[in-house]
């Protein structure tokens, strides 16, 4: 691809980014395959309390997070014969019977404050052990995220991988046809339930990017008809301008201290050319000087490189980068002419990005250590791929029947979901961080 050619696509890019709904895009999911070997569980109706807020079924939104994770094959609730909400309740050997390996049970009360206090235990039925003992405290205004927790930690007892069910993605929604298309960046709980606007616009929005406490998101809007990148407040919805320069303002990336954004300038001369600007101070550190194209920067989990797209080798290639004046790119990526749009896993073992295979664009991965790659998606316009806060999972968007949708696949490429919108398309998701 040349220059002129990844210039124009980035032209188009920002062009078509617009979006925006009369009303809120909700996500449907939809798993399209999984392991062939699920793990058997029960999760049993928790036992409610006596206060009115006892309608919430904690375990339905535990056994559809399971569910969905494609790892888990759960025992339908008319199968149980039994309802306990103790362990010492449980008769293991009807529950093995039963053909099931572990049982979840629980039960609620009432808390001041408009909480309530979930007791939660797993055993191993076969043999006995009880894994977990637990409760936590939510409030009645979020109980569906108590849920998530406590799938959370369910997930991890049996797999041994931290879960990621309450956890958060950021996305855009994009509604209407041109010329009175409208945005919306919107947040929304992992399993697509819970979203909000958090900003909506007549012009393009796009680049979604979680700071690393998850209380903000770094983004470009087109709304002063120029690019530029804005910080915004999750919650207070607060927002401040922090790049608007002359020409291309793109792809702001947070580094892991949360005080820096490496992003994506043209400058006076057109080029773009990754940069790294300190947050508090405004001050502007130019990482790249070459006469190629240097895009979609984003940081090792570390710290201590950036990765980034570039055509410097003749086509889009991606590189790494230690984030001071002066260094020297190493070209990470040899196998196809075609990958871009870097993204590191939590870990720091696993570069995922977008390939050009078959005729059609891919998400694939890369283990950093020996290079060695493999596919992940099997669409034809499958891009802007991240990693889930566990390393578990991707989410990047796609097509399908024409229309923009999201999609997650496991790192294994075994288990992959469809994210459907129930209006207009959805684009450029990302996935935010573990909520401290």
């Amino acid at each position: 691809m040349t220059k002129r050619n990844i210039l124009s696509l980035l032209g188009a890019l920002f062009a078509l980014a617009i979006a925006a709904p009369t009303a809120l895009a909700q996500l449907r999911i939809d798993i399209t395959s999984g392991v062939t070997d699920p793990v058997p569980i029960a999760v049993v109706k928790f036992a409610p309390d006596a206060s009115a807020a006892a309608t919430f079924d904690f375990a339905e939104i535990i056994q559809q997070d399971l569910e969905r994770s494609g790892r888990f094959r759960l025992l339908a609730r008319e199968r149980m014969s039994a309802s306990p909400s103790r362990a010492d309740a449980v008769v293991v050997g009807d529950w093995k019977a039963l053909g099931t390996d572990y049982v979840l049970v629980g039960r609620s009360a009432p808390a001041p404050a408009g909480q309530s206090v979930v007791d939660f235990e797993l055993l191993n039925v076969l043999n006995g052990q009880r894994l977990l003992s637990e409760r936590i405290t939510v409030p009645t205004s979020t109980a569906r995220n108590g849920a998530h927790r406590i799938s959370d930690r369910v997930y991890e007892k049996i797999l041994g991988v931290p879960g990621a069910f309450a956890t958060r993605i950021a996305y855009v929604s994009v509604d209407g046809a041109p010329p009175n298309q409208r945005y919306q960046m919107i947040v929304a709980d992992s399993d697509g339930e819970g979203a909000r606007a958090i900003l909506e616009s007549r012009q393009p929005l796009m680049s979604p990017s979680w700071s690393p406490d998850g209380e903000s998101l770094a983004y470009v809007s087109f709304e002063a008809r120029a690019s530029a990148i804005y910080v915004q407040r999750v919650r207070s919805g607060e927002r401040r301008r922090v790049s608007a320069r002359r020409g291309i303002n793109g792809a702001p990336a947070w580094s892991p201290d949360g005080g820096k954004l490496a992003l994506t300038l043209s400058g006076s001369g057109g080029n773009l050319d990754i940069y790294v600007l300190e947050l508090a101070s405004q001050a502007l550190t130019r990482l790249t000087e070459d006469p190629g194209i240097d895009t979609e920067p984003v940081w090792a989990p570390d710290g201590a490189s950036i990765y980034f797209t570039s055509d410097r080798s003749g086509g889009p290639q991606i590189y790494r980068a230690v984030p001071t004046p002066g260094d020297r790119p190493r070209r990470i990526t040899f196998t196809g002419s075609y990958n871009a749009r870097p993204r590191i896993s939590p870990d720091g073992t696993q570069l995922a990005y977008v390939t050009l295979e078959g005729g059609g664009f891919k998400i694939a991965i890369q283990d950093l250590a020996n290079g060695n790659g493999r596919l992940l998606s099997k669409g034809r316009f499958d891009e802007s791929p991240g990693f889930a806060p566990n390393g578990a999972l991707l989410i990047y968007a796609s097509r399908e029947r024409g229309q923009g949708v999201l999609a997650t696949v496991s790192a294994d490429g075994l288990i992959t979901q469809r994210l459907k919108s129930d209006s207009g398309e959805v684009r450029e998701p990302a996935w935010g961080p573990f909520l401290r």
